[in-house]
């Protein structure tokens, strides 16, 4: 299988029509139980097992939950129409700073899903003209669309997801 690519090189092309912010978004509203799932009876020990020094399986989940606010920011930049959305913290201070793996899994989960279900909701409330309102992302330094910026949050839902799926298979577990 071929390696991942690591998120902060990863290329983006923002071209989605807009009919398709419907899939995007049910993209997003389905993370939590593609969580869940696969996070699912798995033994402690392997949830904060770490591999090379990189995030646990736990850790991942709460990166997750700690991103749900920069999201919603970003959706208050595009409401307020600044020019350049706010930019996150690349060094995630915030998730390696949180002892994910001290917390309870169920708890992160539970956590993720009621802010997600948030973010899908209010996504669902705008219209296209809306969705098509534009602002500068500041790392990529690439003019974004909502309908981009909603498509970019489940792009990076799936990086995730797979590295827990990878991490999985590293450990054994099937």
């Amino acid at each position: 299988m071929t390696e991942p690519i690591e998120w902060f090189t990863r290329k983006f092309s923002f071209d989605a029509p807009l009919w398709m912010c419907t899939n995007i978004i049910e993209r997003l509203r389905g993370t939590p139980a593609r969580l869940e799932e696969l996070t699912h009876n798995l033994n402690h020990d392997y949830l904060i097992r770490r591999d090379d020094g990189k995030w646990s399986i736990q850790e991942q989940v709460g990166h997750l939950l700690d991103l749900e606010e920069l999201w919603f920011a970003r959706l208050d930049d595009f409401e307020s129409s600044i020019e350049t959305l706010r930019p996150t913290d690349l060094q995630n201070r915030k998730t390696h700073e949180a002892n994910h793996n001290a917390k309870e899994l169920e708890n992160l989960l539970s956590s993720f899903r009621a802010e997600r279900i948030k973010l899908v909701q209010r996504l669902e409330t705008y219209d296209d003209v809306f969705l098509s309102r534009t602002a500068l992302h500041p790392r990529l330094q690439t003019p974004m669309r909502v309908l981009d910026s909603a498509l970019f949050v489940a792009e990076h839902d799936d990086h995730h997801l797979a590295r827990i799926s990878e991490l999985k298979r590293l450990f054994g577990i099937h």
